[in-house]
């Protein structure tokens, strides 16, 4: 589908949605961004919802200037996904034992690793730039200092909340019934830390003081506090980038003491809450991407459903409206507190059913019902992304 404009902004708002089915606190944080004298324009994922300062599912291009609150606080959350070569027959009947391997080798949760990941002891991850990687540290705010021993423990592990991992089978084709892994995490607690420290910092600036709010607050090109965001911001949307590529390589590792012979196809990954440098009609801008994926012209993607539904690889179309962009998921329809109010244990087993993974209480606020139905998502953006596959998880792991 075209895009809708949003009306009664200064600059440009599409929208790739129904503007008029927006909830009012996520239209309203639309307009005020789109009244920021910075900004270049907007595009507007069809998995929006209200978010801190901008929403989820938002694309901001600025000039000269960005928000963290544009990024949101999980810098360089994203999604990882590699095709293997077994097939659903493969698979055995009870899937149980697999969720267990996985969850033996990958700390959820809050949970932390006892040693740091020695990159070396781990087959098929990347080795290098690691020790560059880690002096980096040092660089960063002094006051995540003491955090250093934890962001080490942190890596190559999940997280909680909407983070997972999957054992999915490509639905449809001539590929069906492959079996493909896929993961979704970020920069874990030092992404968090290195974000509401800059956001904290941003608020104080005088050319914030009248913003419409203050979570929009940006830094300037060519002031400390812009440098000192921008040098944090790359260095976690590495950490970012290498925590999933730690989990996905480790991922393989329980597939493969599984399964000795299976192969492994060349791995996807993909941010969508980080910011980029791109150039669109000439001009330089600073792309925020928060809950969206960049999807250049032949960029593979993926943008995930919930724990009941399943998931898509896309292509990008290159659509410079949106920025390059699609969305990064279905997208919440209801708060965590809702669906806490609104659905029940018996509800989560009945929508995740076939699907070997939790169904307590503790993950009844990522039941399907929450979240908005991913084929009409799909649907919005057939000019933003072309399908490569449709994916069905059968085991996943949430924190």
């Amino acid at each position: 589908m075209a895009f809708t404009p949003l009306p009664g902004t200064k600059a440009p708002v599409r929208v790739w949605t129904d503007p008029y089915g927006i909830e009012p606190q996520a239209a309203q944080q639309l307009r005020n961004i789109g009244a920021l004298p910075w900004v270049q324009g907007v595009a507007v994922m069809p998995d929006v919802h209200f978010g801190k300062g901008a929403t989820v599912g938002s694309v901001i291009a600025m000039r000269q200037a960005v928000s963290p609150a544009a990024v949101g606080v999980d810098i360089g959350c994203g999604m990882s996904a590699v095709r293997t070569s077994l097939t659903v027959a493969d698979l055995p009947d009870n899937l149980g034992p697999l969720r267990s391997a996985i969850e033996a080798v990958i700390p959820v949760g809050f949970a932390k690793r006892d040693d740091p990941v020695d990159p070396r002891r781990v087959r098929g991850l990347e080795q290098a730039g690691w020790d560059a990687f880690w002096r980096r540290f040092d660089e960063l705010d002094r006051k995540v200092a003491p955090l250093e021993h934890r962001a080490r423990h942190q890596l190559g592990t999940l997280g909680g909340g909407n983070h997972f991992i999957e054992v999915c089978v490509e639905q449809d084709g001539p590929d069906a019934g492959q079996v493909w892994l896929m993961l979704h995490s970020g920069s874990r607690n030092i992404g968090k830390e290195l974000a509401e420290r800059h956001i904290a910092v941003a608020r104080t600036l005088p050319h914030n003081a009248d913003l419409p709010d203050r979570d929009l607050a940006v830094f300037l090109a060519g002031t400390p506090e812009m440098d000192a965001y921008r040098r944090d911001l790359w260095w976690a949307q590495e950490y970012a980038r290498r925590n999933r590529a730690v989990m996905l390589a480790l991922l393989c590792g329980v597939v493969r003491d599984g399964f000795p012979d299976v192969g492994f196809g060349e791995p996807i990954s993909c941010h969508h809450n980080y910011v980029a440098e791109e150039s669109y009609d000439g001009v330089d801008v600073l792309v925020t991407r928060k809950g969206a994926i960049r999807a250049g012209r032949g960029d593979l993607g993926i943008i995930p459903g919930s724990m009941g539904t399943g998931s898509y690889i896309v292509r990008g179309r290159g659509n410079p409206d949106a920025y390059c962009s699609a969305s990064h998921g279905a997208g919440r329809r209801m708060s965590r507190g809702q669906a806490k109010r609104t659905y029940s244990t018996a509800d989560l087993v009945r929508q995740t059913a076939g699907v070997e993974c939790r169904k307590d209480a503790g993950v009844v606020d990522e039941i399907p019902g929450a979240y908005k139905d991913i084929t009409e998502v799909m649907a919005r953006q057939d000019d933003l992304v072309e399908v490569v596959a449709h994916l069905k998880q059968v085991v996943c792991v949430k924190g």
